[in-house]
């Protein structure tokens, strides 16, 4: 693993430092530890051309002594240098030489200076040396030997591992020349070696830092050196700043072979099936992925370890590995034991590390598997003497096999193979031998289904208690020379444990004498002949030695032994025939006859048991197969005192170690004859042996002779007990009937089975969720030497709690098995369960049982999951891109939850697109599940990703799950998700126009841009392909209109004449959403032109080259932008009219991954002298009418000039009287003003009546001609409705989103509001707004309302200061007529110092003109030389000659006239007085206002509530109506006027009611008491005028100048002409009177709110302020007036028309 704080990249093995040099002043404490760097000698400086040395030194003095050194002065230049020398101020340090000296070029001179201290300090001085124009100076100093040491600043120590160990070498010099004495005070982990010693001066020494960390970490401390004089108390210290990084260490076990050996419990080695005797390696690579070295070592797991040692041995033990590498280790099988599986486990262990890996190493050892090509041989009937031979084959070894039988009789046998290490094979051989007497029966193979039993028990045949198997005489087998000697060896001999167990079982059922092999038996089986007499000189003595075996019958049935002895053996046995009856026993001589000296014999001595039977030989069913027993022997004819042969053989293995189980097996071992001579062995039956442990292991056979070259197999035979040695029991086999000796060592003790819980006798389960289950592993070990098999019993009322896998199993010797253990809680309580552990060995089922308890504790609680916040909302996101937010989930229970998630989709509020594609759930997690761990937080990451505009709520949902994903729970929510999809939009949120525009109202241009249709398609949802690319797909020029952008909008520039100023509209772009907007405007040349249709030479087309012309007149700035969410930016369109005719131009409007929007520029230059009227649309909606009203209201349509002439129009009467004659001769629709005149530049508004009849839609086609040009089609669509729940009301939402306005470009103020909507109001009513303006520029502006009849704005003029705002009242009055209002109310803004500018310019060039009209300046020089032309005297004739007629005649006037003569003395004076100023260009502010008006019936009909609230003006104001309106239509919504006797009557009954008053007298009492009360109020104060304004100096322009406000006389005061007359004693105040103290009121409030000064949001203050605020406002302003000189006829106070003075404010507030 690595370390906690990964830190910078890995150190070298050298340490880095940072050179410095420490010193310290004897006298300086170890308090502050001063030091300071010891500044070497510096180079020399060059002054004036002398070279010398900056400073002179002293070191090394003593006191009361001199020392002197020189100082050198070279002359490096050209020039004499001519010095003075100041000498050392202070006494300690003086010169030896002149005061002036002089220096040659090239030349050098010494000035010795001597120091001469008087005590152990530091000096310091200085030489001053003076040139002609400079000096310069030479320091002297003179310091105290002090200890002083250079070491490293830094040492950065290679990066090491945790409990490991790195080292940096560093240099320590002594700088000074002292004997200093070290000391280190180190910190952990850092050690210095050698910690203290002793410097000689200027001696240098190595040290070493050792890094030994105990924590991963970041080390960062302090080593200090602690350093002085020898003897003296040390007081100076150094500082080393030591660093190290310190990781864990990690090591990983990988096997390059396989890569799939890996189990749950760790990594595995597989050595697979090994023969004994045989080796395999495989190797396994220990690889470091930390960032340090690892130190390791390799051993194995205690206990379990084999008595004779490890099969496995691994060449490396322990070792190091080096960061990012690996080193190979190799492991050997050796397996000893045929048929076993060995188990070993390898632990790698790491210093430091975290972990610990270990190996697990498996290998089975398998014997050799072997069978005969045919498991019977049949000779068939052979005649006495004669020899037959077959051959079989076992594997790849040839078998030859001789049948030579000496007996006629029918013969069998079962001839057990034994194999080293394998299971023996039985080869069953029959023969029948006949001869002239006797010829018995002859053995078939179908004989032999009765005698198949007999091989069954392999300890029958090997065990001497029971019969004896000898080499036949009658058969001979032999090995084929062809079998290699590597197929030879390969035999092996073992039975396998399933037959050991079969033979052990059957022993103890049943009774040895029921057993086939037992039948017949001979006693004893083996026998020696080793003592002969020592006169043997004759080999035919009379008395040769012999021996006796007895032969049992143990059958019902009498048999007849035959012995098949050979002639020529040296053995011999008498009787060779005997019948022995049942159940008796006979005896037999064996006679051991050699005929040569000095040599080996060995045979085995076969006997035929035959049963009884019938001479007939017809019935096969009566054949029986004939018994064989054998008697091995073995004997020598060795003289005494002759040596025996030397033996040369070997014994594998030496050591044999049994299973320790209580059940009889066996062992084969090899013994080969390597000699030349032949060898016997025997296991002396004299040997003094326990009978128990004779009984206990047995060696078969005790006696054989081995020729040389070849091999016998011995079977040691064993039954383990506990009783046996530990150390093993020693067998010596004889070998050669001598000294010589072979030892076997046999290891049969009595294994008891034993299992290690390695986990510990208790397994705790962490709190488990009530039904969910949770697991836990659980190791168990074999720790005995046997395999043993294993099941867990689990009560089983707690089968449905607890579960293992594997329930049950084998574990081989010394392997560990890993259970795991699965607990599920029923209910919520701690369960203490104890499943048992029974174990066996696998070879011995039959045996004890033993038990092991494993004691489970957990607990069952209920838990679930909950999220931090139950509602996320991951805010808007665009279309296509994806954000990601986290969602915590919290376990708060004691128990572990796994868990599957699951994610629900509802989609709100979803706008459709025709090629989007069914919804998918736009919510992704990054897993479908987990478990959290309890008391903990599991982190949910949620990536959203929208694929169209729509808000997204998901709700998240978990179910519980079982360790194998079952599902536990329903679903439960954990939290809500919101997020929206959302795509770049921006709108337009304000207009405004300029230059040639600028008298546009702003819905007009609002209209004329399109705004709202804009608006539509920007926030509308945009086509997959559109949303797809951040810049506008490729286009061409060619296929305009392209067919590729569905969005197209026309933008109108209206109409200007040509050279007139450029129009200039300023769209504001908002961006209402809450992501960054990218926009882009592309014209033709900006966007991607495709060029592979102009690159083929044809010409341009005529819309192209159009098209290429007309760019060059519109402008756009800026083109392109970014805007943040919430952010404004104006972008200004201009169009030149500096081309006339109709121009069009297409450009893209492109939003990265939103609309792209294609904009028709449209715009009109008007030639001159053409009339012109630019009609904004062509078809125009009225306002829809209830039919039956009384009068239907006043409609209007706008008509634009945009020429440079007036235009006179005409609408045309004839279609207006088709639709009267049509409707029932009823007025439809009716022109108020059907001709007229729209001035240049100017609007005019067509006022039309719609009175519909029916209840339906009215499509009207209105030709309107215009004097002298074309005549324009516009169809009215009216529509009349029946209901009164219809009623048209205004709608008061204002069509633009309220959004803070930015500044426009040349806009100096801005209003509060731009629109304003008076909704539905009676007739001659007054309503009042409020607004404000307010001055944004840094300078004064004058503004100026240019009003209607029906508007009052106060003040109407005024002075803005900067940052001011002006509180504005507007009083708006309808006529007597209704009328749908739709006003544009302009304010003319002009900078205050553009007007004084004028103002000085226009009087100096008014003075100028002035003093030009009464002067005049003479300018003819040539004035008294020239020639006098006067008319009216007569010239001088100079003398003529006679006969001249010219004298007669005068000089004529020059031909002019009276005009020519004034237009020529103008233009003289103009050019001498030059042009005259023009005033400034104001700025205009649009301010539009709605309302419609009813009469008061209508009114009191539709709106009952709202009657009351109105305030009704006495005085109404007539509307002006052309004089060619009819007085029928003026007269249809009036009340008709009484005539006739009805008028009369009302006469008569009002004049009676007023003489009944009058005659009253209680009515004339109560007007005289009215009289005697005082006076309560002033309306005299109300009604003072205020102080005229002063009006500007150039006229402002005005909508209609003619017009003006009338003042009421029970309205606001606002006029100062008006002089109200009011008696002395008033008692009832006119109600016009409360208006406008409310008015007033409500006016200063506002003023203060907007100021700060109050805030509507606290508690309303019932004190009433002495002055208000917009009072004190008045007075500063007049007191800064006084003090300023500014001209008398520009207005300096804002708001002196409309506010009244500060004793009046006072009472109405």
């Amino acid at each position: 693993m690595l370390a906690e704080s990964e830190g910078s990249k890995p150190f070298g093995s050298e340490a880095l430092w940072k050179s410095s040099l420490i010193e310290n002043h004897v006298k300086q404490r170890a308090v502050t530890h001063l030091k300071h760097q010891r500044s070497a000698p510096g180079p020399k400086i060059c002054f004036l051309g002398l070279e010398t040395k900056p400073e002179l030194l002293w070191e090394d003095w003593d006191e009361d002594r001199e020392f002197t050194k020189s100082l050198t002065l070279k002359n490096v230049g050209l020039k004499l240098q001519k010095l003075h020398i100041r000498p050392p101020l202070t006494k300690f340090f003086s010169v030896s030489t002149y005061r002036n000296v002089a220096v040659s070029p090239g030349t050098t001179l010494s000035i010795p200076v001597t120091f001469r201290p008087v005590g152990k300090c530091n000096y310091e001085d200085s030489i001053e040396l003076q040139g002609k124009d400079s000096s310069f100076q030479v320091f002297l100093r003179a310091v105290v030997p002090s200890p002083a040491l250079e070491v490293p600043e830094t040492v950065l120590l290679p990066i090491c591992a945790v409990d490991q160990s790195t080292s940096a070498i560093f240099q320590l010099k002594n700088l000074s020349k002292l004997h200093t004495y070290f000391e280190w005070e180190c910190p952990e982990p850092f050690q210095v070696s050698p910690e203290e010693g002793v410097l000689k001066p200027s001696q240098e020494i190595q040290l070493m830092f050792l890094f030994h960390p105990k924590h991963a970490l970041w080390y960062n401390k302090h080593a200090f050196c602690h350093f002085g004089e020898e003897g003296e108390k040390i007081d100076c210290c150094a500082t080393v700043l030591l660093q190290g990084v310190a990781k864990y260490p990690c090591l990983q076990l990988r096997n390059p072979y396989s890569k799939a050996e890996l189990q749950d419990d760790g990594p595995v080695l597989n050595f697979g099936s090994v023969a004994v005797g045989q080796s395999l390696e495989k190797c396994f690579e220990i690889y470091n992925p930390s960032h340090v070295a690892a130190s390791f070592s390799l051993a194995r797991l205690p206990g379990g370890v084999p008595l004779l040692g490890s099969d496995f041995v691994c060449d490396v033990s322990s070792g190091k590995v080096a960061s990012g590498t690996s080193i190979s280790a190799k492991v050997s099988f050796a397996p000893t034991i045929a048929d076993s599986v060995s188990v070993e486990y390898l632990t790698l262990e790491c210093r430091g590390a975290l972990n610990k890996t270990v190996l697990k190493l498996i290998g089975n050892c398998a014997g050799p598997k072997l069978s005969f090509s045919s498991s019977v041989v049949d000779f068939g009937c052979v005649e006495v003497g004669a020899t037959v031979s077959q051959t079989i084959f076992m594997g790849c070894v040839t078998l030859t096999i001789i049948y030579h039988p000496t007996v006629p009789i029918a013969h069998y046998r079962s001839v057990p193979c034994l194999i080293l290490h394998g299971e023996p094979l039985f080869l069953n051989l029959i023969g029948t031998c006949h001869s002239d007497l006797h010829k018995p029966a002859v053995l078939r193979p179908e004989h032999l289904e009765d005698a198949e039993e007999d091989q069954s028990d392999i300890f029958s045949v090997l065990l001497p208690n029971y019969s004896t198997q000898l080499d036949p005489q009658a058969f001979c087998v032999s090995v084929n020379e062809k079998a290699s000697r590597q197929e030879s060896s390969s035999l092996r001999s073992m039975t396998s444990r399933e037959d050991i167990e079969q033979t052990v079982s059957a022993e103890m059922d049943t009774p040895s004498s029921s057993t086939p092999c037992t039948r017949v038996s001979v006693t004893p089986s083996e026998l020696l002949f080793i003592h002969i007499k020592s006169s043997f000189s004759s080999l035919s003595t009379p008395c040769p030695p012999s021996q006796g075996v007895a032969i049992t019958n143990h059958s019902p049935v009498k048999v007849t032994l035959v012995w098949t002895n050979s002639s020529h053996s040296p053995f011999s046995i008498s009787p060779s025939t005997r019948d022995l009856s049942p159940l008796k026993s006979t005896s037999f001589r064996v006679t051991y006859k050699p005929k040569e000296l000095n040599t080996l014999h060995a045979a085995q001595l076969e006997c035929m048991a035959i049963k009884e039977q019938n001479e007939s030989y017809e019935d096969d069913e009566q054949i029986c197969t004939p018994w064989c027993v054998i008697v091995r022997v073995i004997g020598h004819s060795f003289e005494n005192g002759k040596d025996h042969f030397y033996p040369h053989c070997s014994l594998e293995p030496n050591t044999v170690v049994f299973a320790g189980l209580s059940v009889r097996s066996y062992q084969t071992l090899l013994l080969t004859n390597t000699g030349t001579q032949p060898l016997t062995f025997c296991r002396n039956l004299n040997d003094c042996l326990d009978p128990a442990l004779e009984a206990s292991v047995s060696l078969v056979p005790r006696c054989g002779l081995v020729l040389p070259g070849k091999h016998q197999i011995l079977t040691i035979i064993t039954t383990p007990k506990e009783d046996l040695p530990q150390e093993g029991i020693n067998l010596c086999l004889h070998l050669n009937f001598d000294k010589y000796t072979k030892e076997i060592t046999v290891f049969s003790l009595l294994e008891k089975s034993c299992v290690s819980l390695m986990g510990g006798d208790t397994l705790y389960f962490q709190d488990t969720s009530v039904g969910s289950p949770t697991q836990q592993t659980h190791l168990i070990r074999n720790v005995c030497r046997i395999p043993l098999g294993f099941k867990w019993n689990i009560r089983w009322s707690d089968q449905e709690i607890i579960s293992v896998e594997p329930e049950d199993g084998e574990m081989q010797a010394n392997e560990s098995a890993k259970q795991t253990w699965t607990f599920k809680p029923m209910e919520e309580k701690t369960y203490i369960l104890e499943p048992i552990l029974t174990f066996w060995p696998i070879q011995d089922r039959d045996c004890n049982k033993s038990i092991l308890t494993l004691k489970i504790v957990g607990k069952g609680t209920k838990g679930s999951i909950q999220a931090l916040k139950d509602f996320i909302d991951m805010g808007d996101t665009l279309v296509g891109h994806s954000q990601s937010v986290d969602v915590p989930l919290v376990n708060n229970s004691t128990c572990s939850i796994s868990f599957t998630v699951s994610v629900e989709q509802i989609l709100q509020y979803e706008q459709f697109h025709q090629d989007l594609q069914p919804p998918t759930v736009a919510l992704q997690l990054d897993c479908e599940g987990g478990t959290v761990a309890a008391r903990s937080t599991f982190t949910l990451r949620a990536s959203f990703k929208p694929d169209r505009q729509s808000q997204y709520k998901w709700t998240i949902s978990y179910q519980t799950l079982s360790f194998i994903g079952e599902l536990l729970s329903p679903l439960q929510s954990l939290c809500e998700v919101h997020g929206k999809g959302v795509f770049p939009t921006m709108q337009v949120t304000d207009v405004s126009s300029g230059g040639g525009a600028a008298w546009l109202s702003k819905t007009y241009v609002w209209e004329l841009l399109s705004v709202d249709s804009l608006n539509a398609q920007l926030l509308s949802i945009p086509a997959p392909v559109e949303h797809t690319y951040r810049s506008p797909s490729q286009h061409s020029m060619r296929t305009y209109p392209t067919t590729l952008i569905k969005a197209m909008l026309d933008f109108n520039f209206s109409a200007s004449p040509l050279n007139s100023e450029t129009s200039t509209f300023t769209l504001v772009f908002y961006n209402p959403g809450s992501i960054p907007v990218e926009w882009t405007i592309l014209f033709p040349d900006d966007q991607q032109v495709d060029f592979k249709q102009w690159s083929q030479g044809e010409e341009i087309c005529h819309n192209e080259l159009e098209q290429m012309q007309v760019v060059d007149l519109f402008s756009v700035s800026p083109l392109s932008g970014t805007l943040l969410s919430g952010q404004q930016k104006s972008v200004q369109i201009s169009y030149s009219h500096v081309v006339a005719g109709t121009h069009k131009l297409p450009i893209i409007l492109k939003i990265s991954h939103g609309r792209e929007i294609l904009l028709h520029f449209h715009g009109v230059t008007v030639e001159p002298q053409t009339p012109h009227l630019y009609f904004l649309s062509k078809h125009h909606v009225f306002t829809p009418i209830m039919i039956g009203g009384l009068t239907p209201p006043v409609q209007t349509y706008d008509l634009y000039n945009g020429g440079d002439v007036p235009v006179h129009y005409e609408v045309d009467a004839e279609v207006l009287s088709q639709l009267q004659e049509h409707n029932f001769n009823q007025p439809l629709l009716c022109c108020l003003n059907p001709v007229g005149v729209v001035l240049p530049g100017m609007m005019a508004k067509l006022e039309f009546i719609f009175s519909p009849l029916e209840a339906k839609m009215h499509y009207m086609d209105v030709p309107i001609h215009i004097r002298h040009g074309d005549t324009t089609v516009v169809r009215f669509d009216a529509c009349g409705f029946g209901t009164q729940t219809d009623v048209f009301q205004i709608n008061h939402a204002e069509p633009l989103p309220r959004v803070r306005r930015i500044p426009l470009p040349q806009q100096f103020a801005f209003l509060s509001v731009d629109s304003m909507s008076l909704g539905e109001i009676p007739v001659c009513s007054q309503s009042s707004r409020i607004f404000f303006l307010t001055n944004m520029s840094a300078k004064e502006i004058f503004f100026k309302w240019c009003l209607t009849q029906v508007i009052r704005i106060q003040p109407k003029r005024g002075l803005a200061r900067p940052g001011e705002s002006i509180s504005c009242v507007l009083t708006f009055t309808p006529t007597d007529y209704p009328a749908i209002y739709h006003l544009d109310i302009i304010c003319q803004l002009t900078q205050q110092a553009a007007l004084v500018q004028y103002s000085d310019a226009l009087q100096q060039w008014e003075q100028e003109r002035e003093q030009q009209r009464n002067e005049f300046t003479i300018t003819e020089r040539d004035l008294a030389e020239s020639p006098k032309f006067v008319t009216d005297k007569k010239p001088i004739i100079p003398p003529q000659t006679k006969g001249s007629s010219l004298g007669k005649y005068k000089t004529l006037p020059p031909i002019c006239s009276k005009i020519a003569r004034a237009e020529q003395r103008a233009q003289n004076e103009a050019v001498k007085l030059g042009k005259r100023p023009t005033p400034p260009r104001p700025t205009l502010l649009h301010l539009e206002l709605k309302a419609r008006s009813y009469r008061s019936q209508e009114y009191l009909r539709y709106f009952p509530d709202n009657f009351n609230n109105h305030y009704r003006c006495f005085q109404t104001v007539k509307p002006l109506r052309p004089k060619m309106l009819s007085e029928t239509l003026l007269q249809e919504g009036r009340p008709s006027q009484t005539l006739g006797p009805e008028r009369k009557f009302l006469e008569h009954v009002i004049t009676s009611l007023l003489r009944s008053v009058l005659d009253d007298d209680a009515f004339t009492q109560s007007l005289l008491t009215i009289a005697s009360k005082p006076l309560f109020y002033k309306p005299k104060v109300i009604f003072s005028a205020p102080a005229p304004v002063p009006q500007p100096l150039i006229p402002l322009v005005e909508t209609n100048p003619e017009l003006h406000v009338r003042a009421d006389s029970v309205g606001m005061a606002g006029s100062s002409s008006m002089k109200l007359k009011i008696p002395p004693r008033v008692e009832h105040i006119p109600v016009g009177v409360f208006n406008d103290i409310l008015l007033n009121t409500i006016q200063n409030l506002m003023v203060e709110v907007v100021r700060g000064d109050w805030d509507l949001m606290e508690q309303f203050s019932m004190s009433s302020p002495t002055i208000s605020s917009r009072s004190k406002r008045q007075s500063v302003a007049k007191v800064k007036k006084e003090d300023k000189e500014t001209i008398q006829s520009i207005p300096t106070t804002a708001d002196s028309e409309a506010s009244p003075p500060a004793e009046q404010q006072t009472q109405t507030s």
